[in-house]
């Protein structure tokens, strides 16, 4: 949330332009190390709770079922992210190659805002649980 509606915004008012995909280029290892840790610890949390409080799948209601879903999702977009514009985007700041580094960053943007939602969406689902059967 703080990379994409904060910060985001905030570094469009720097000079020069290509100041910012370095100053990206040192946010992203910091992000990511708190993402790569939410990718194991909200599974492994959540597969306890599935199987300590439900006995299993069968008998979790459909909300931890679309919960479970929309995490796997956004596991696979950061996985795709990581491994593809993020990797393309660091060797393109480190070769200064800046418009290229752009292009890469605003596909990460695109990737990090639709895990956002999905994130959100996630959040109001888990929310609701069981008045959505």
């Amino acid at each position: 949330f703080f990379a994409y509606m904060i910060l985001r915004p905030s570094v469009g008012g720097i000079e020069p332009p290509p100041e910012r995909p370095k100053l990206w280029n040192r946010v992203f290892p910091r992000f990511f190390i708190w993402v790569w840790a939410a990718v194991f610890v909200l599974p492994a949390t959540g597969y306890w709770r599935i199987f300590m409080d439900f006995g299993g799948f069968g008998n979790a209601g459909l909300h931890v079922h679309v919960m479970h879903g929309l995490g796997l999702v956004m596991i696979l977009l950061f996985a795709y992210l990581f491994g593809g514009p993020y990797q393309r985007f660091q060797l393109a700041v480190e070769s200064g190659d800046f418009p290229t580094a752009g292009q890469h960053l605003n596909k990460i943007r695109s990737i990090v805002g639709a895990n956002l939602i999905l994130g959100l969406i996630t959040a109001a689902v888990g929310a609701a649980g069981r008045l959505l059967g």
